[in-house]
Protein backbone atom coordinates (compact mmCIF):
# COMPACT_ATOMS: atom_id res chain seq x y z
CA UNK A 1 0.00 0.00 0.00
CA UNK A 2 1.03 3.59 0.16
CA UNK A 3 2.48 5.61 2.74
CA UNK A 4 1.04 8.50 3.65
CA UNK A 5 3.56 10.46 6.32
CA UNK A 6 2.01 13.07 8.22
CA UNK A 7 3.10 15.01 11.41
CA UNK A 8 0.63 16.84 13.89
CA UNK A 9 1.42 18.82 17.32
CA UNK A 10 0.72 18.62 20.65
CA UNK A 11 0.78 22.10 22.68
CA UNK A 12 3.47 21.78 25.49
CA UNK A 13 3.13 23.68 28.71
CA UNK A 14 -0.54 25.48 29.04
CA UNK A 15 0.40 29.03 29.60
CA UNK A 16 -1.10 29.95 32.70
CA UNK A 17 -3.84 32.66 34.00
CA UNK A 18 -6.56 34.44 31.89
CA UNK A 19 -4.49 34.23 28.60
CA UNK A 20 -4.79 30.43 28.33
CA UNK A 21 -7.81 31.10 25.90
CA UNK A 22 -6.19 34.35 23.63
CA UNK A 23 -3.11 31.42 23.17
CA UNK A 24 -5.29 28.38 21.97
CA UNK A 25 -7.03 30.55 18.97
CA UNK A 26 -3.03 31.87 18.13
CA UNK A 27 -1.87 28.37 18.12
CA UNK A 28 -4.95 27.29 16.19
CA UNK A 29 -4.76 29.67 13.80
CA UNK A 30 -0.84 28.60 13.27
CA UNK A 31 -1.84 25.80 12.77
CA UNK A 32 -4.74 26.25 10.17
CA UNK A 33 -2.01 27.83 8.16
CA UNK A 34 1.05 26.37 8.14
CA UNK A 35 1.71 22.51 7.27
CA UNK A 36 1.11 20.89 10.06
CA UNK A 37 -1.77 18.26 9.67
CA UNK A 38 -3.28 17.78 13.28
CA UNK A 39 -3.64 19.44 16.90
CA UNK A 40 -4.23 16.81 19.43
CA UNK A 41 -4.92 17.23 23.50
CA UNK A 42 -4.66 15.50 26.66
CA UNK A 43 -7.45 14.71 28.64
CA UNK A 44 -6.69 15.04 32.36
CA UNK A 45 -9.80 15.30 35.05
CA UNK A 46 -7.14 17.30 37.69
CA UNK A 47 -3.77 18.63 36.84
CA UNK A 48 -1.39 21.24 38.82
CA UNK A 49 -0.77 22.58 34.89
CA UNK A 50 -3.66 23.96 32.78
CA UNK A 51 -5.44 21.39 30.61
CA UNK A 52 -8.47 22.40 28.46
CA UNK A 53 -11.42 19.89 28.42
CA UNK A 54 -10.64 18.05 25.38
CA UNK A 55 -14.05 17.42 24.23
CA UNK A 56 -14.72 20.86 24.29
CA UNK A 57 -11.84 22.27 22.98
CA UNK A 58 -12.28 19.84 19.97
CA UNK A 59 -15.28 20.84 19.26
CA UNK A 60 -14.12 24.65 19.56
CA UNK A 61 -11.12 23.59 17.14
CA UNK A 62 -13.57 22.44 14.76
CA UNK A 63 -15.54 25.40 14.39
CA UNK A 64 -12.25 27.82 14.25
CA UNK A 65 -10.82 25.61 11.15
CA UNK A 66 -11.79 24.27 8.03
CA UNK A 67 -8.43 21.97 6.84
CA UNK A 68 -6.69 20.89 9.94
CA UNK A 69 -7.44 17.40 11.58
CA UNK A 70 -7.32 17.23 15.40
CA UNK A 71 -7.98 14.61 18.15
CA UNK A 72 -7.41 13.48 21.82
CA UNK A 73 -4.32 12.43 22.69
CA UNK A 74 -5.72 10.68 24.51
CA UNK A 75 -9.38 10.38 25.65
CA UNK A 76 -9.63 8.73 28.53
CA UNK A 77 -12.55 6.16 27.73
CA UNK A 78 -13.43 4.94 31.42
CA UNK A 79 -14.51 8.34 32.80
CA UNK A 80 -16.85 8.47 30.40
CA UNK A 81 -20.22 6.47 29.59
CA UNK A 82 -19.30 4.92 25.95
CA UNK A 83 -22.82 6.29 24.28
CA UNK A 84 -22.29 10.08 25.78
CA UNK A 85 -18.86 9.71 24.45
CA UNK A 86 -19.67 8.39 20.92
CA UNK A 87 -22.40 10.77 20.51
CA UNK A 88 -20.18 13.56 21.15
CA UNK A 89 -17.18 12.28 18.96
CA UNK A 90 -20.25 11.69 16.35
CA UNK A 91 -21.03 15.19 16.66
CA UNK A 92 -18.13 16.71 16.28
CA UNK A 93 -16.99 14.45 13.28
CA UNK A 94 -20.01 15.48 11.53
CA UNK A 95 -19.78 19.01 12.29
CA UNK A 96 -16.25 19.54 11.15
CA UNK A 97 -16.76 17.40 7.55
CA UNK A 98 -14.72 14.19 8.96
CA UNK A 99 -12.10 16.21 10.42
CA UNK A 100 -11.87 13.97 13.95
CA UNK A 101 -8.84 11.64 14.63
CA UNK A 102 -9.79 9.55 17.91
CA UNK A 103 -7.30 7.93 20.10
CA UNK A 104 -8.42 6.37 23.28
CA UNK A 105 -6.90 4.94 26.31
CA UNK A 106 -6.68 4.00 29.77
CA UNK A 107 -5.03 7.41 31.24
CA UNK A 108 -2.24 7.92 33.64
CA UNK A 109 -1.35 5.69 36.38
CA UNK A 110 -3.50 8.34 39.12
CA UNK A 111 -6.02 6.17 41.13
CA UNK A 112 -7.53 9.29 42.42
CA UNK A 113 -8.16 10.81 38.90
CA UNK A 114 -10.80 7.50 38.42
CA UNK A 115 -12.24 7.59 42.02
CA UNK A 116 -13.30 11.14 41.32
CA UNK A 117 -15.26 10.19 37.85
CA UNK A 118 -16.86 7.00 40.07
CA UNK A 119 -14.51 4.55 38.29
CA UNK A 120 -12.22 1.74 40.12
CA UNK A 121 -9.00 2.44 38.80
CA UNK A 122 -8.62 -1.81 38.67
CA UNK A 123 -11.49 -1.38 35.96
CA UNK A 124 -10.21 0.96 33.97
CA UNK A 125 -8.41 -1.77 31.18
CA UNK A 126 -11.69 -3.49 30.74
CA UNK A 127 -14.07 -0.97 30.75
CA UNK A 128 -12.37 0.62 27.84
CA UNK A 129 -12.53 -2.51 25.92
CA UNK A 130 -16.05 -2.60 26.41
CA UNK A 131 -16.38 1.28 25.49
CA UNK A 132 -14.49 0.89 22.25
CA UNK A 133 -16.70 -1.93 20.79
CA UNK A 134 -20.08 0.15 21.79
CA UNK A 135 -18.76 3.26 20.03
CA UNK A 136 -17.26 1.40 16.87
CA UNK A 137 -21.18 -0.14 16.96
CA UNK A 138 -22.56 3.00 17.47
CA UNK A 139 -20.85 4.58 14.54
CA UNK A 140 -21.83 2.18 12.20
CA UNK A 141 -25.14 0.62 13.25
CA UNK A 142 -28.84 1.31 14.57
CA UNK A 143 -30.70 -0.16 17.22
CA UNK A 144 -27.40 -1.46 19.29
CA UNK A 145 -27.90 -4.31 22.04
CA UNK A 146 -25.65 -4.55 23.96
CA UNK A 147 -24.77 -6.88 27.21
CA UNK A 148 -21.11 -6.57 29.09
CA UNK A 149 -19.98 -5.98 32.12
CA UNK A 150 -20.12 -2.68 32.80
CA UNK A 151 -22.66 -1.65 30.07
CA UNK A 152 -25.83 -2.58 28.88
CA UNK A 153 -27.78 -1.37 25.64
CA UNK A 154 -31.33 -2.02 24.38
CA UNK A 155 -31.70 -0.64 20.91
CA UNK A 156 -29.58 2.61 21.01
CA UNK A 157 -29.28 4.33 18.05
CA UNK A 158 -27.42 7.84 18.07
CA UNK A 159 -27.87 10.38 15.35
CA UNK A 160 -26.01 12.04 13.28
CA UNK A 161 -23.70 9.72 12.63
CA UNK A 162 -20.26 10.86 12.19
CA UNK A 163 -19.03 11.85 8.60
CA UNK A 164 -16.63 9.38 8.32
CA UNK A 165 -17.73 5.94 8.42
CA UNK A 166 -16.38 5.20 11.45
CA UNK A 167 -13.60 7.36 12.50
CA UNK A 168 -10.79 5.07 13.06
CA UNK A 169 -9.91 4.76 16.40
CA UNK A 170 -6.30 4.59 17.26
CA UNK A 171 -4.80 3.50 20.77
CA UNK A 172 -2.62 4.83 22.78
CA UNK A 173 -0.08 3.54 25.42
CA UNK A 174 2.87 1.01 25.50
CA UNK A 175 2.24 -1.59 27.72
CA UNK A 176 1.65 -5.17 26.49
CA UNK A 177 -2.18 -4.61 27.22
CA UNK A 178 -1.98 -1.45 24.72
CA UNK A 179 -0.50 -3.76 21.91
CA UNK A 180 -3.32 -6.04 22.76
CA UNK A 181 -5.96 -3.45 22.75
CA UNK A 182 -4.48 -2.17 19.43
CA UNK A 183 -4.90 -5.15 17.83
CA UNK A 184 -7.73 -6.83 18.77
CA UNK A 185 -9.92 -3.71 19.03
CA UNK A 186 -8.21 -0.78 17.51
CA UNK A 187 -7.27 0.83 13.88
CA UNK A 188 -3.88 1.97 14.81
CA UNK A 189 -1.38 2.56 17.40
CA UNK A 190 0.08 6.15 18.67
CA UNK A 191 2.34 5.45 21.79
CA UNK A 192 4.69 8.26 23.85
CA UNK A 193 7.72 7.80 25.35
CA UNK A 194 8.64 4.72 23.43
CA UNK A 195 12.25 3.77 21.67
CA UNK A 196 12.36 3.41 18.47
CA UNK A 197 13.05 -0.37 19.54
CA UNK A 198 10.52 -0.84 21.34
CA UNK A 199 8.21 0.64 18.67
CA UNK A 200 9.60 -2.20 16.17
CA UNK A 201 8.34 -4.67 19.06
CA UNK A 202 5.09 -3.03 19.74
CA UNK A 203 3.81 -3.10 15.86
CA UNK A 204 4.94 -6.70 15.49
CA UNK A 205 2.92 -7.37 18.81
CA UNK A 206 0.25 -5.24 17.63
CA UNK A 207 -0.09 -7.18 14.48
CA UNK A 208 0.31 -10.45 15.87
CA UNK A 209 -2.98 -9.60 18.26
CA UNK A 210 -4.67 -8.23 15.31
CA UNK A 211 -3.82 -11.92 13.57
CA UNK A 212 -5.13 -14.10 16.20
CA UNK A 213 -8.33 -11.95 16.38
CA UNK A 214 -8.88 -12.47 12.65
CA UNK A 215 -7.96 -8.78 11.92
CA UNK A 216 -5.46 -6.15 10.60
CA UNK A 217 -4.35 -2.83 11.25
CA UNK A 218 -3.57 -1.35 8.28
CA UNK A 219 0.20 -0.52 7.56
CA UNK A 220 0.42 3.14 8.11
CA UNK A 221 -1.55 3.53 11.25
CA UNK A 222 1.13 3.00 13.33
CA UNK A 223 2.82 6.41 15.31
CA UNK A 224 4.58 7.76 18.05
CA UNK A 225 4.76 11.07 19.87
CA UNK A 226 7.74 12.93 20.25
CA UNK A 227 8.71 15.16 22.90
CA UNK A 228 11.15 17.75 20.96
CA UNK A 229 13.20 21.29 21.50
CA UNK A 230 14.46 23.37 18.58
CA UNK A 231 17.87 25.15 19.14
CA UNK A 232 21.04 25.72 17.77
CA UNK A 233 22.63 22.82 19.68
CA UNK A 234 21.84 19.92 21.32
CA UNK A 235 22.56 21.17 24.62
CA UNK A 236 20.94 24.46 24.10
CA UNK A 237 17.74 22.57 23.43
CA UNK A 238 17.86 20.55 26.54
CA UNK A 239 18.38 22.98 28.65
CA UNK A 240 15.58 24.53 27.09
CA UNK A 241 13.42 21.54 27.83
CA UNK A 242 14.48 20.37 30.89
CA UNK A 243 12.00 22.10 32.99
CA UNK A 244 9.15 20.51 31.74
CA UNK A 245 10.68 17.06 31.36
CA UNK A 246 7.94 14.44 33.12
CA UNK A 247 10.78 12.50 35.03
CA UNK A 248 8.46 11.01 37.19
CA UNK A 249 7.29 9.36 34.30
CA UNK A 250 10.52 7.74 31.76
CA UNK A 251 13.95 6.80 32.89
CA UNK A 252 17.19 8.58 31.43
CA UNK A 253 17.75 5.69 28.82
CA UNK A 254 14.28 6.10 27.56
CA UNK A 255 14.12 9.93 27.32
CA UNK A 256 17.32 9.96 25.44
CA UNK A 257 16.26 7.57 22.71
CA UNK A 258 12.67 9.17 22.35
CA UNK A 259 12.73 12.66 22.59
CA UNK A 260 14.57 15.18 20.06
CA UNK A 261 16.40 17.88 21.11
CA UNK A 262 19.04 20.08 18.58
CA UNK A 263 18.26 21.87 15.49
CA UNK A 264 16.20 20.86 12.45
CA UNK A 265 18.21 17.92 11.13
CA UNK A 266 18.38 16.18 14.99
CA UNK A 267 14.08 16.49 14.74
CA UNK A 268 14.09 14.84 11.32
CA UNK A 269 16.74 12.17 12.34
CA UNK A 270 14.48 11.55 14.88
CA UNK A 271 11.22 11.08 12.69
CA UNK A 272 13.20 8.69 10.21
CA UNK A 273 14.33 6.15 13.39
CA UNK A 274 10.59 5.56 13.48
CA UNK A 275 9.90 5.54 10.19
CA UNK A 276 12.69 3.04 9.31
CA UNK A 277 10.41 0.96 12.20
CA UNK A 278 7.31 1.05 10.75
CA UNK A 279 5.87 4.48 11.79
CA UNK A 280 4.14 7.22 9.63
CA UNK A 281 2.23 8.86 11.73
CA UNK A 282 3.54 11.32 14.19
CA UNK A 283 2.86 13.85 16.76
CA UNK A 284 5.46 16.41 18.32
CA UNK A 285 4.92 18.13 21.48
CA UNK A 286 7.63 20.84 22.05
CA UNK A 287 9.14 20.84 25.34
CA UNK A 288 9.65 24.96 26.08
CA UNK A 289 8.21 28.35 28.13
CA UNK A 290 4.76 28.63 26.98
CA UNK A 291 6.30 32.13 25.65
CA UNK A 292 8.13 30.07 23.04
CA UNK A 293 5.58 27.38 21.85
CA UNK A 294 4.18 29.10 18.92
CA UNK A 295 7.84 29.90 17.36
CA UNK A 296 8.55 26.14 18.58
CA UNK A 297 5.59 25.06 16.17
CA UNK A 298 6.56 28.07 13.65
CA UNK A 299 10.25 26.15 13.01
CA UNK A 300 9.27 22.99 12.97
CA UNK A 301 6.06 23.49 10.40
CA UNK A 302 8.90 25.24 8.16
CA UNK A 303 12.00 23.40 8.61
CA UNK A 304 11.24 19.97 8.96
CA UNK A 305 7.34 19.00 8.51
CA UNK A 306 7.28 19.78 4.50
CA UNK A 307 9.72 16.69 3.46
CA UNK A 308 8.04 14.33 5.06
CA UNK A 309 4.70 15.19 3.68
CA UNK A 310 6.02 15.64 0.26
CA UNK A 311 7.19 12.09 0.65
Amino acid sequence: MEIKYRIGIMPGPWPPGRESAGFLWELTDLCERSAIDSMWFSDRLSSPIPVPEVMTTLAAIAARTSRLKFGPSVLVLPYRNPVVAAKELATIDYLSGGRLLPAVGVGVELPKEFEASGVPFAERGRRTDEAIQIIRRLWLEDDVTFAGEFYRLDRITILPKPAQTPPPIWIGGKSEAATRRAGRLGDGWLPSFITPAEFTRGVEATQRHARSANREVPADHFGALINYALADSPEAALKLADPYIPRNRVDEATLAASTAFGPPEVIAQKIEEYVKEGGSKFVLRPLCPPEQMLDQLSQLAEQVIPAFHLR
